[in-house]
């Protein structure tokens, strides 16, 4: 890593603690490109952060309702499979992460807010027919679940583009992305609550068909109360395929998904399948082919390598590895209270709730800290409180109260999570130009979502070479959790590199300012 980079990166992170003194919506600006419409009124400004914030409410929602009454959805469909129930969530995540990137750029060319309003829609319709889904089988369900994912890929990349083309830098904006990231729990534990509810006590669809109406709603909401955020304006001579990078989204997408589903399919069919080899071979290759066309043959690339550096690799490492062990913590987490504990899906989703008071609490403290200390501390304590909410649950015993280690366990966690997500937006979209806000979003979102589905293959496959043929579940399931210790590990190491190294750059750039003032005298 180079001198420069991580000078780049510690200025960055001394900016980020500035403050400004009139954090109001940026209007009327400058240029064209970052122009977006002035809230009439506070009550209206409310409203349309309160519409984008459930972008991330109804995802982890999404998540949540198909992990919680998992075990009654697949004996709907006639299987206890842990591999095939385990795509139930993993498919959501894989679309979600993969087609967050050209989402986001599509939503730079042509308005986020048409992003948003379309992404709640198509959420809403997926989300109609998952329901119905119960007439025909399971491999139906896990390709709505496919589909569900593409609407938060188009809703949260946007959400945040908007919110950070809104605000100038500084406290306010910093709360404001609290706030976003605070929802995450919040929306899981409502997702998970209301489809146990719907599922012991009348019919699991309905808990779709309820998420659907919600998501029109809010659909038709965003319409009236998002401000509209005009796109770039483009030379006559640029093709749209070219600004798109079109080629770039055919084969990174590709890649992905192609990984992924090797991945997420060997724990089913197991690893000797020869199609899942040559999936796998094929989806690195793809990669490949992404990464040149980025660097070489893109005019527009979607992921812009040549801006990115030690201080964004950090952020992007840390997010990922964090959001990796999270998705193994909250899926194991279900597993182990449903089928060693014996607890109902409904009662679970009622001992999970401890989370959302933990999480409203990490995301306003986090709101205050970014205005105050750098972002690699904020990243370093996240990190940490990934590590330590999954090691207490690995060792839980199963005949242990729920107050002894579960429900620490449920109080560390949130803070990985709200102090992670937004302090990786947050330094990203002060540093990204206006017209590529959605990009700066991008970024950070489909690291998180894809690295939950890619850990969730990851431990599936190590839980079924080690529970003894399903006779050991909660060997296979600690298995699991130790992938996610090591995972949230290798964030900590990083965090605390990255954060030295960056203090020791500080500390030279000081030594050199008061060398400098001492010539001087």
């Amino acid at each position: 890593m180079s001198s420069d980079s991580l000078e780049n990166g510690a200025d960055l992170e001394a900016q980020d603690t500035k403050c400004d003194e009139n954090d109001e919506p940026l209007h009327a600006s400058s240029t064209a490109q970052s122009a977006i419409e002035h809230p009439q009124n506070t009550l209206h400004e409310y409203a349309f952060i309160t519409i984008l914030c459930m972008a991330q409410f109804m995802t982890q929602a999404g998540l949540g309702m198909a992990i919680a009454p998992i075990h009654i959805i697949g004996s709907s469909f006639g299987t206890q499979n842990p591999g095939q129930l385990s795509w139930f969530p993993a498919a959501y995540s894989l679309t979600v992460g993969t087609f967050i990137l050209p989402a986001g750029r599509l939503g730079d060319l042509f308005g986020h807010k048409k992003l948003v309003i379309f992404g709640y829609l198509w959420f809403a319709l997926w989300s109609l027919i998952a329901g119905f889904s119960v007439y025909s089988g399971n491999i139906l369900f896990d390709i709505c679940r496919a589909m569900q994912g593409i609407g938060p890929a188009f809703l949260l990349p946007n959400a945040i583009a908007i919110l950070g083309r809104a605000y100038k830098p500084g406290p306010k904006k910093s709360m404001i992305f609290s706030a976003f990231g605070a929802t995450a729990p919040n929306g899981f534990v409502v997702g998970a609550a209301f489809s146990s509810l719907l599922a012991e006590k009348a019919w699991w669809p309905w808990g779709y068909w309820i998420m659907a109406i919600a998501l029109s709603i809010l659909g038709v909401l965003a319409m009236l109360v998002v401000p509209y955020t005009p796109p770039p304006k483009r030379d006559d001579g640029e093709k749209l395929w070219q600004r798109v990078d079109a080629l770039g989204a055919l084969t990174g997408v590709a890649g992905l998904v192609l990984i992924n589903f090797a991945w997420n399919q060997a724990p089913i069919v197991g690893w000797q399948e020869p199609y899942i080899y040559v999936l796998l071979i094929v989806g690195f290759l793809f990669i490949a082919v992404f990464g040149y066309v980025e660097l070489h043959v893109a005019k527009f690339p979607l992921v812009p390598f040549q801006a990115m550096n030690a201080f964004t690799g950090f952020i992007l490492a840390c997010v990922g590895f964090g959001w990796a062990s999270y998705s193994v913590w909250l899926y194991y987490f279900w597993q182990f209270l449903d089928q060693l504990r014996h607890v109902s899906p409904l009662l679970a989703s009622a001992q999970f709730t401890p989370v959302c008071i933990s999480g409203i609490c990490a995301a306003l403290t986090t709101g205050w800290l970014l205005g105050r200390v750098s972002g690699s501390v904020v990243m370093i304590m996240a990190m940490v409180a990934f590590m330590t909410g999954t090691i207490l649950l690995a060792t839980a015993p199963v005949d242990q109260s729920y107050w002894a280690q579960t429900f620490v366990s449920l109080i560390v966690m949130p803070w990985g999570m709200d102090m992670s997500f937004p302090a990786g937006n947050l330094l990203l979209s002060n540093h990204m130009p206006k017209e590529h806000q959605g990009v700066s979003a991008s970024l950070v979102n489909t690291v998180l979502n894809y690295s939950i589905s890619l850990a969730l293959g990851f431990a599936g496959t190590i839980e079924g070479h080690i529970n003894d043929g399903g006779m050991d579940l909660l060997k296979g399931y600690r298995g699991a959790w130790y992938l996610g210790i090591g995972l949230s590990g290798l964030g900590v190491v990083i965090a605390l590199w990255f954060g030295y190294e960056t203090w020791k750059e500080s500390r030279s750039k000081e030594e050199d300012l008061s060398d400098f003032s001492d010539s001087k005298e």
